[in-house]
């Protein structure tokens, strides 16, 4: 008889719903029930406005109560806390608190009724209903796909039909979680070549305006000696992964180049990191991850701006062939740098990816990378740290941050930094600083700008933002695919814009 009940309750708690409650300001302990909400409470004459008076203390931010068996179209309904209705636009936080207090309430609530294993979750879109769906979308993602038992697979859908702003909702949370797929997946799982036919595979869809070109030999024809430098030391051929995605109706329109470290496994070289955390390392391609799967979004969006992606793929590993430090190569632009810290390969990767992309005569060039231990200790993951020679640039990119979510923070780019790599004892460049450690991230933003000479550049360093413990409420422990959604939203800007 006990299991008979059990499985009875299995089946009608497939399908749950989540909704929205707001903190009345100025009213402690009083709430305000979302549109969805009061529409849904009314039908229940209601009783849900008075289980969540007599059911304990006012919900607050984030936080989440679950009844059963209210509704016979949805036996579990989470009710989540939204924080103020007067929160907006926080100055001290750069973002759009409403915004993040709506994305981490539907994520809570969602992976709450994933928890009960139900199967479909009708979304309350909150007010803002492209919130709601990453929230859900970003909140429910969990990299299980090498795991025999995995979590329990939801659907969701918003509770009211709130037209488009749910799906570009869902596919700026899509774009994120396939940057976090990339990131997280085994390094002998995305080899360069995997990680190419991968996104080969997501914008098959977009034929039409996305052209893919995945070149090997053309590496050395191009004389991508940094480049070289870095892949020589591996097994795994090294891929430069070339994008361009025709959005604009205008042809002659000049694109947005972003650029994205590609490092599918960093060993350090024959400069060797040590072995704890050496395993996190299979995401140090995540400038290309995040690059990638952001253009993948803007296709997927049909924004109306041309964009040109450029990854350079390849493993930094030890071997008889690695390049050993205090080698001398040449980039492709002919300047020499003289290598004495192999574990800082991410900049001489870019640097050649950086020249060759200046051939595209681009609006603007924003190249991402997991570049720098020293950006974690800077800033931790409460934002990317952003180098830039443009001040339109980074207003562009802060902008789009406030509205995502995914903060951003200027950074300096002095040329007290630039005389530490330019005082080299054998070459042109150093691929460290004079002085090592200190200033490292700034150092290496100053090694990169020697290798620009367009007007609006941006570095991002997203070391800091790689993986996420328990600071982004709406991301699961693991790799967070940031600043996906904030360069997504930086092109739709462009776009509008013109």
């Amino acid at each position: 008889m006990g299991r008979m009940v059990f499985l009875i309750v299995f089946y009608v708690c497939l399908q749950g719903l989540v909704l929205g409650v707001f903190e009345k300001d100025g009213e402690e302990g009083g709430l305000h029930l979302t549109e969805a909400a009061a529409g849904f409470d009314q039908t229940l004459s209601g009783k849900l406005s008075e289980l969540l008076k007599i059911s304990g203390p006012a919900l607050k931010t984030g936080k989440s109560r679950i009844f059963y068996g209210i509704h016979k179209d949805f036996p579990c309904v989470a009710v989540v806390g939204l924080g103020k209705t007067s929160a907006g636009v926080c100055g001290s936080e750069n973002w759009d608190t409403s915004k993040e207090n709506i994305r981490q309430a539907v994520s809570a609530g969602c992976r709450l009724l994933q928890d009960l294993e139900v199967k479909h979750v009708e979304v309350d879109g909150c007010g803002d209903a492209q919130s709601a769906a990453e929230g859900a979308a970003l909140g429910l993602f969990q990299y299980d796909q090498l795991k025999s038992k995995k979590k329990t697979k939801v659907t969701t859908q918003l509770h009211r039909s709130w037209g488009k702003l749910n799906s570009i909702g869902v596919v700026y949370a899509e774009g994120q979680n396939l940057a976090r797929l990339l990131m997280e997946a085994p390094a002998n799982h995305i080899t360069p070549t995997a990680f190419a036919n991968t996104i080969e595979e997501k914008l098959a869809l977009h034929a039409e305006r996305v052209t893919i070109n995945k070149r090997f030999a053309w590496i050395e024809e191009q004389q991508m000696g940094a480049f070289l430098s870095v892949s020589k030391g591996s097994e795994e051929p090294p891929v430069f992964l070339e994008l361009h995605y025709n959005g604009s109706p205008d042809s002659k329109q000049a694109p947005l180049l972003l650029v994205g470290k590609g490092i599918t496994f960093d060993s350090g070289g024959i400069s060797l990191k040590p072995s704890p955390s050496m395993d996190a390392m299979r995401a140090d391609m995540g400038g290309a991850a995040t690059v990638c799967a952001s253009i993948v979004t803007a296709a997927a969006l049909k924004l109306p701006v041309n964009i040109i992606g450029l990854a350079p793929l390849c493993e930094n590993m030890p071997s008889g062939k690695a390049t050993k430090p205090g080698d001398v190569v040449m980039a492709r632009n002919g300047k020499t740098i003289q290598v004495d810290n192999t574990d800082a390969e991410g900049r001489l990767v870019l640097a050649d990816a950086l020249c060759y992309g200046h051939s595209f005569n681009p609006r603007a060039i924003v190249n991402v990378a997991t570049l720098t231990g020293a950006m974690d200790v800077a800033l931790g993951s409460a934002a990317t740290g952003v180098f830039t020679n443009s001040d339109w640039l980074w207003e562009q990119l802060h902008k789009a941050s406030v509205v995502t979510g995914d903060r951003v923070w200027r950074m300096p780019l002095f040329q007290h930094y630039t005389r530490q790599v330019t005082d080299s004892q054998l070459a042109d460049l150093n691929n460290i600083g004079k002085y090592s450690r200190s200033g490292g991230a700034c150092t290496a933003a100053a090694f990169l700008r020697e290798f620009v000479t367009a007007p609006h550049w941006a570095h991002l360093d997203i070391a800091g933002v790689m993986s996420n413990k328990d600071e982004v409420p709406y991301l699961r422990k693991g790799m967070s695919g940031r600043p996906t959604r904030t360069l997504v939203e930086f092109a739709a800007g462009l776009a509008h814009d013109g």
